[in-house]
């Protein structure tokens, strides 16, 4: 099985000035405002790392909750928050961290077999496969 997706982003106007636009291939995004503001300062719109993190987040969590399918349970709830950090070093700017902060409602299951899974989900999803930064993962469970 392959998929492909895309995303697009247009800029107007250069640097800090500069205004940009995002969207998405599936139109969950279109045309949404991007820029210096929406990235350092509280202007309306999205910014790379909140993108990055709501992939991240999402793709944890469909992987942990395949985990948890696979392991045999067939109720329950799976919520993740992901904050990505992005810092400026002496050679620019960087993502040095994502962290995951995960909470689950699944009844039947232990809190070491949860950590487990999860453990395993954050190692397998495609987005930790991708990033090159720092991921961290903090559990919250209810049996």
């Amino acid at each position: 099985m392959k998929t492909t997706n895309s995303g697009s982003a247009r800029y107007e106007g250069l640097g800090k000035d500069g205004k940009g636009h995002v969207s998405t291939q599936s139109g969950a995004l279109k045309d949404q405002p991007y820029g210096f503001q929406t990235r350092f300062e509280d202007a309306a719109g999205t910014n790379p790392e909140e993108l990055i993190a709501a992939a991240h987040a999402s793709c944890f969590t469909m992987a942990l909750s395949f985990k948890l399918a696979e392991a045999g349970h067939s109720d329950g709830s799976v919520e993740t928050e992901a904050k990505v950090t992005l810092e400026k070093g002496d050679d620019g700017f960087a993502v040095t961290s994502s962290a995951l902060s995960t909470k689950a409602k699944v009844p039947g299951l232990d809190q070491a077999k949860f950590e487990e899974l999860a453990a395993d989900a954050k190692a397998t999803c495609p987005i930790s496969k991708l990033l090159k930064a720092e991921i961290t993962l903090e559990t919250a469970f209810e049996g």
